[in-house]
C-alpha cells in the first residue's frame, strides 16, 4: 500500500472560513504563492475552489512529499509541484499577485517573521495582497485566556515562539511596502489580516 499523506484537523476546520475570505480577496489573481504549505491540505482545497488562479506550494525541503502526496491523493493534477522555501534565507523577486500563509507566524522566531514577511513583499507585484491567517495579540493583549495558555505552551516548546502582535507585524509589513487593508475576525480566536503591496516610489 502506498503512504497516505500528512494530515492536520484544523487545517481542515479552518479551510471553509479561509476559502470564504479568499474568494474575495484573491478574486483578481492569478498566481498565488503560499508560504509554509505544511500538510498541503489549505493549498489543495484551496486550489479545487479558485479555479481562476495557480496555487503554488512552498515549504522546507523535508515537508515536500507529504505536500506531494496530498496533491497526488486530491487528484490535483493541474497544481504546480510543490518548491522548497526558508524565510531565513534572502528572498528573491517573484511574479505573484497574492501571497497567503496559515499558522506559521507564531512558530518561526522574529528573524522568521520577518524572512516572511521580507519573502511576501518580494514575491508580489504592486497590489498584489498578503494574506495571513492565525491567532494575533492586539495591543499587547490576548484576544482569549485559551490564546495566553497556547502563547505560553509554544514559549515553553521552542526558542523564539509566540503569537505576535499585530502592530509588531503590521510595522514590519510597512516598512516591506505593505499597506494593511482589512482584518477578519475567524473562527477559533484567529484573524485573517490583508495587506497590499503599494507602488514603487
Amino acid at each position: 500500500m502506498g503512504r497516505s499523506p500528512p494530515t492536520a484537523p484544523a487545517a481542515r476546520r479552518n479551510s471553509g472560513a479561509i476559502l470564504g475570505v479568499l474568494e474575495r480577496e484573491f478574486a483578481r489573481s492569478k498566481a498565488v504563492l503560499e508560504i509554509g504549505s505544511g500538510t498541503g491540505e489549505h493549498a489543495v482545497i484551496m486550489a479545487a475552489s479558485l479555479t481562476h488562479l495557480s496555487w503554488q506550494a512552498t515549504d522546507l525541503g523535508e515537508r515536500l512529499p507529504g505536500i506531494r502526496l496530498q496533491i497526488e491523493a486530491a487528484g490535483s493534477r493541474d497544481m504546480p509541484a510543490p518548491i522548497v522555501l526558508d524565510v531565513t534565507r534572502r528572498p528573491e523577486p517573484g511574479r505573484y499577485d497574492g501571497v497567503f500563509t496559515a499558522n506559521t507566524l507564531h512558530i518561526v522566531d522574529e528573524a522568521g517573521v520577518e524572512g516572511l514577511v521580507a519573502h511576501a513583499a518580494a514575491a508580489l507585484v504592486p497590489g498584489g495582497r498578503f494574506c495571513c491567517y492565525g491567532p494575533f495579540r492586539r495591543d499587547g493583549d490576548f484576544s482569549t485566556p485559551s490564546n495566553a495558555r497556547f502563547d505560553a505552551s509554544l514559549r515553553a516548546g521552542g526558542v523564539g515562539m509566540g503569537i505576535r502582535d499585530l502592530e509588531t507585524v503590521d510595522a514590519l509589513c510597512d516598512r516591506a511596502g505593505l499597506g494593511h487593508l482589512r482584518t477578519y475576525a475567524m473562527p477559533a480566536n484567529n484573524l485573517l489580516v490583508v495587506w497590499e503591496k503599494m507602488n514603487a516610489g
